[in-house]
């Protein structure tokens, strides 16, 4: 695999786009992520050559989804592959359906009917409606937006400032959620027709030309080809 460092979003940009998948911190031997192929030093500054913020602005401007897709691991997904990646990891069936075949949680279920209702929802204003405010809630409620994610259901919009009465910034930013299928017609990314075991060859093939042996046989576990 090739060697990357980069110090711009941009430069991230064309990173993603030529890779297809960028976990933000490494997961798959001999693979780069967003962790190792920025300085250390600009994480967390607040500037725009911090790494934090780009993650948020990959989704926004439609270049990549963001979510916990893979082993629980925050992923971004090209949107040139996505098809593929949802085909292979997502489910033909709806969540309803799932729920009733006993596969999800009902507090996923519940979640994503939310989600469905105000695309974009903001994660604490999520915990409210759904009523899982209280601090023993917040495990199940993290657990049923892994559920979502994890599966390809939902993904990571962005992100939003807390702000006070006045409109003022006050406290951290958190998540904001939406569906996949909304952000995929929002971005103009159609998720094909192409049956699991032909999109598992189409991944295959992509990753072989990129990746050294070791990434691929990680790969594999991971999208089973």
């Amino acid at each position: 695999m090739k060697e990357y460092k980069i110090n711009t979003y941009d430069e991230a940009v064309q990173v993603v786009k030529e890779v297809g998948i960028l976990p933000l911190a490494s997961f798959i031997p001999d693979f780069p992520s967003l962790d190792t192929i920025t300085l250390k030093q600009n994480w967390h500054t607040g500037t725009e050559l911090d790494p934090w913020l780009w993650r948020a602005q990959f989704p926004v401007d439609g270049i990549a989804a963001y979510g916990k897709f893979i082993k629980k691991k925050a992923i971004l997904i090209s949107r040139e592959i996505l098809p593929l990646v949802k085909t292979v990891l997502g489910s033909e069936y709806s969540v309803k359906q799932r729920y009733e075949d006993g596969m999800i949680s009902k507090e996923a279920l519940d979640l994503y009917s939310i989600i469905s209702e105000e695309e974009g929802i903001d994660t604490r204003v999520l915990r409210v409606k759904a009523g899982m405010k209280d601090k023993e809630k917040k495990k199940p409620f993290d657990y049923a937006l892994q559920e979502l994610q994890g599966t390809m259901d939902i993904v990571i919009s962005g992100t939003k400032q807390k702000q006070n009465e006045l409109g003022e910034i006050n406290g951290w930013s958190s998540t904001s959620y939406e569906t996949m299928d909304k952000w995929s017609r929002k971005n103009n990314v159609v998720i094909t027709g192409v049956k699991k075991e032909k999109a598992k060859e189409m991944l295959k093939k992509y990753f072989a030309e990129k990746c050294s042996p070791e990434s691929m046989k990680a790969l594999a576990k991971i999208f089973m080809f």
